[in-house]
């Protein structure tokens, strides 16, 4: 089979987050088993772009990627030398399976796939969530939805990694048709040894974004009657950094925070693993690979309802599922520390639990029975 995968932007440019790593996983995956892919993106890295030659396909572990220099930055990544590309060899492929939403890079592209009668996959990334709908610049989206978003995904696939964004877009297009298929996430293979903390330790390690819900994690934090540490491990908007350094102050928690900024691959499951508890009260967030790391290594997580594996955690028993309510992040945060004999069961069997149910070679051939569905239709 022979798979084009379109992404705005594609590692190394790691500073835009998960989806980097899930995305070149599966590329790789099906890369190992026997499949010819392609991925055409951007030279997006953030404010910045990376250190390659525009239109020159590389060897990037296995997958062959061209990266295409973009005239607009972030959000848009506008390219037309891509898009251009694209026309050209669209039909080289058996199906095309596009990354995000929400830019002009992948809309075009996606149009230009349908005016060549190919098959193609939308992956939204979250990009379709109420959430997006109705913050930041939710009058536009929704103006693009009606007059041409919505034409454009109908005559798509979808791909949803979770249930929670799978009911979402068929809300927003009823009878659309998709399919779910988990993140495939690259986990290593080191012995799980969590070195007793003195202060109940929380470690929350993402992009520090006003949708994470820290500024509720703060106030949850104020009202507890016991001493805890969080450690927030990432980086984001200086501005946003400041009022939330600022809020702390303001809620006599400063002391109990410890910023560790961006952290590399190898320190950040050093950091996930000696964490009594992983939390991320976001408002939105259609996967959450950190989720899926942090207990890979043992340690429980809690996580707000509005987190797409908060289904997969609570039925697998691995953590606490909050609302956005500071009361309710409180009370779990305190039922969580009280709770040592669950806290030991999960770091014991956590492992175990997202092998048996993020496996890589089983992911792959799924998406590979996906991508075969859709082809034959």
């Amino acid at each position: 089979m022979k798979i084009l995968h379109i992404v705005p932007s594609y590692k190394p440019a790691y500073v835009y987050g998960g989806p980097i790593e899930s995305v070149a996983r599966l590329c790789e995956g099906l890369v190992a088993a026997g499949h010819t892919v392609h991925v055409y993106t951007t030279t997006a890295n953030g404010p910045t772009e990376l250190d390659v030659v525009p239109g020159k396909t590389v060897d990037v572990d296995g997958v062959q990627v061209t990266y295409f220099k973009r005239i607009t930055k972030d959000p848009t990544h506008i390219s037309p030398a891509l898009w251009t590309h694209l026309y050209k060899a669209a039909n080289d492929y058996d199906v095309i399976h596009i990354h995000s939403w929400w830019n002009i890079l992948v809309m075009v592209a996606a149009k230009i796939c349908l005016l060549k009668g190919t098959k193609v996959i939308i992956a939204p990334r979250g990009m379709l969530s109420h959430y997006i709908f109705n913050s930041g610049s939710s009058k536009a989206k929704k103006l693009m939805h009606n007059f041409f978003g919505r034409s454009l995904l109908k005559k798509c696939y979808f791909h949803a990694t979770a249930e929670a964004e799978y009911r979402e877009c068929r809300e927003l297009i009823p009878a659309w048709e998709g399919f779910i298929q988990p993140n495939i996430i690259s986990l290593p293979d080191i012995p799980v040894q969590h070195h007793p903390n003195e202060v109940f330790t929380l470690i929350f390690l993402s992009r520090v974004h006003p949708k994470k819900g820290l500024d509720l994690l703060f106030r949850a934090i104020s009202r507890l009657n016991f001493n805890v540490l969080l450690k927030i491990a990432g980086d984001g908007d200086e501005t946003y950094m400041t009022s939330l350094k600022q809020l702390a102050s303001d809620l006599s928690i400063a002391d109990k925070i410890e910023w560790l900024g961006w952290k590399k691959r190898e320190e950040k499951f050093t950091e996930l693993m000696q964490a009594d508890l992983f939390v991320l009260v976001s408002l939105n967030e259609n996967f959450a690979n950190v989720v899926i790391e942090s207990l890979h290594v043992g340690t429980a997580v809690l996580i707000s309802e509005d987190v797409a594996l908060a289904d997969f955690v609570t039925k697998q028993n691995a953590g606490w599922i909050s609302t956005l309510d500071v009361n309710n992040i409180a009370e779990l945060l305190t039922d969580a520390k009280a709770q040592t004999g669950k806290l030991a069961q999960i770091r014991a069997n956590g492992r175990q639990i997202i092998e048996d149910n993020f496996s890589e070679k089983i992911l792959i051939d799924s998406y590979v029975a996906s991508y075969e569905h859709i082809i034959g239709k």
